[in-house]
């Protein structure tokens, strides 16, 4: 511990007097607390010094106090820590002693115990050979009053992590957001702080708490392995148990102000004084431009896809957002336009903190305000569906402006209603007989998705062209359908795609689509 690192320490509150910068780099060897005028007998080179200035009186001029700055030079200390509370502040002729004799010296608040800077200098100078050294009683009792406070993340770790000197430690997400890291720390890319967990740099500690679900998990990381010993380590991580149950439960208030606009959200004609009442609650602004968000794991667990969606909208960091339940379980979310992109970046990270759920999500832009939510929240359901059925065993986030196309608007069908349009629009082709359905079903497709091309469709398929017109003309007859007629044509396209499964490839058309989600990779 250098004397630099004792001043920097915002817990003690140390005033620097005087000192050159070269001196502030010493090295601490200890501390001494004396109140004797000629303390030469009872310090040790590299030592603090403690005093609270008891031996020196108005009257004594500077003499006492270049007595007693030779002295501890002589003795070759470190540092004067001057206490502030007999004399009200340090006496300047004390500091020009100290800058005459180039002796570095600082005050001392008069509230603060030299026990305490005692316990903060040795915690830190032998905490690598203590293994079941704990924090000191004054940071202790410091941390629990940030921690009631609602202090933040950062303050937090910053404040445990101070009396340590050049430690350097991130607090992150199981999903790779960085909470808060301690003053300095280069900044870690989502994806590396994703894979902190599981990797083997460092040391990286789950931050344990009794509630909250695996997209909520805190991890503790330092870079240096032996920068904590493993007992301070453990208390360290206790402390910031408390701060995030302390953050989760801050935001309680929040939440249910978000639950209820989603009540509102879900009713067919939600009172629009209501509405608009309930979103200004929330803390959101009357003009967009806002994306709506919808997602569902389809698991009992209750929270499971709220709480993925609330660390989706913390890691953008978009502005005011709102994230909260509906009331069928679904995760809604509200947040600025612009976040939307690193939502969707995040997706697949979300994906990888439960990798044995699918996490579905849909969202829906552009959202002026409050007045256009129903419709939103409409439009993202259907690409939560969609979602659903293009990838039921992967996670998966879909965009409704991206479904353009029949075969993607189709995927926000239920799976139920698409079997029975199939059914009902070929059925009449299986009453061909068993060989016939499936020749007549392959001819049918080629042909559409040759755009009824009756030679590209003849070669396909190595038919006679006649053989395709006699097959089609079979279609059309069994079917009652005029695949002539643009609109017949799409009927039966339509009824193709929903037997196969909506997003899912039919006859090779030679043509290439563009895709219409952003998969989990």
């Amino acid at each position: 511990m250098h004397v630099e690192h004792l001043l920097q320490d915002e817990s003690l509150g140390l005033r620097l007097l005087w000192a050159p910068p070269s001196l502030l780099e010493r090295e601490i060897c200890g501390v001494t607390v004396t109140d004797l005028e000629d303390p030469t007998r009872f310090v040790r080179p590299g030592e603090v010094v403690l005093s609270g200035l008891v031996w020196w009186r108005a009257q004594d001029g500077h003499e006492a106090a270049d007595r007693f700055v030779e002295a501890l030079k002589n003795a070759d200390v470190a540092v004067l820590l001057a206490g502030e509370e007999a004399h009200g502040a340090v006496p300047e002729v004390l500091v020009e002693a100290c800058a005459r004799y180039g002796l570095p010296v600082a005050a001392v608040p008069a509230h603060l115990m030299f026990r305490t800077i005692t316990e903060t200098v040795y915690l830190r100078q032998w905490g690598e050979l203590a293994r079941h050294h704990v924090l000191p009683g004054h940071l202790r009792d410091r941390l629990n009053r940030l921690i009631s406070q609602s202090a933040s993340p950062r303050t937090v770790l910053t404040t445990v992590f101070a009396h340590l000197g050049d430690v350097t430690a991130y607090l992150v997400t199981a999903a790779g957001r960085t909470v808060a890291a301690t003053p300095g720390a280069a900044s870690l890319p989502a994806r590396e702080a994703a894979a902190l967990p599981d990797g083997d740099a460092g040391t990286t500690v789950l931050i344990a708490a009794d509630t909250g679900t695996p997209y909520e998990h805190w991890y503790l990381h330092l870079p240096d392995t032996d920068a904590v010993p493993p007992g301070l380590l453990h208390e360290i991580t206790l402390i910031l148990a408390r701060c995030r149950q302390e953050y989760a439960r801050g935001r309680a208030g929040e939440r249910r102000l978000a639950d209820e606009l989603g009540a509102l959200f879900a009713l067919a004609a939600a009172d629009d004084t209501a509405v608009a009442t309930a979103w200004h609650a929330c803390g959101l602004s009357a003009e967009g431009p806002y994306h709506v968000l919808v997602a569902d794991t389809g698991t009992p667990q209750e929270d499971l896809a709220v709480s993925a969606l609330t660390e989706a909208v913390a890691h953008a960091e978009s502005g005011p957002a709102v994230v909260g339940r509906l009331p069928d379980g679904t995760g809604f979310a509200v947040i600025p336009a612009d976040g939307y992109d690193p939502v969707a970046e995040l997706w697949p990270l979300l994906a990888a903190c439960v990798p044995d759920t699918p996490l579905h999500g849909g969202a829906a832009s552009t959202v002026d305000g409050p007045a256009d939510l129903p419709t939103a929240l409409a439009r993202a359901r259907y690409a939560l569906a969609a979602a659903r059925t293009t990838t039921p065993d992967t996670s998966r986030l879909t965009d409704a402006a991206t479904l353009t196309s029949v075969d993607t608007l189709l995927t926000g069908i239920p799976a139920e209603v698409r079997t029975a349009y199939s059914r009902t629009v070929l059925g009449p082709l299986h009453k061909a007989g068993n060989g016939s359905a499936a020749m007549l079903l392959e001819t049918l497709e080629t042909f559409l998705a040759h755009d009824g091309s009756w030679a590209r469709t003849a070669e396909t398929l190595h038919l006679h062209v006649n053989t395709v017109h006699y097959r089609i003309q079979r279609v059309e007859y069994l079917t009652g359908r005029d695949l002539s007629r643009l609109t017949d044509r799409l009927d039966l396209w339509a009824a193709l795609l929903c037997r196969t499964g909506p997003g899912a490839p039919t006859a090779k058309s030679g043509r290439r689509t563009r895709p219409s989600t952003s998969p989990a990779r």
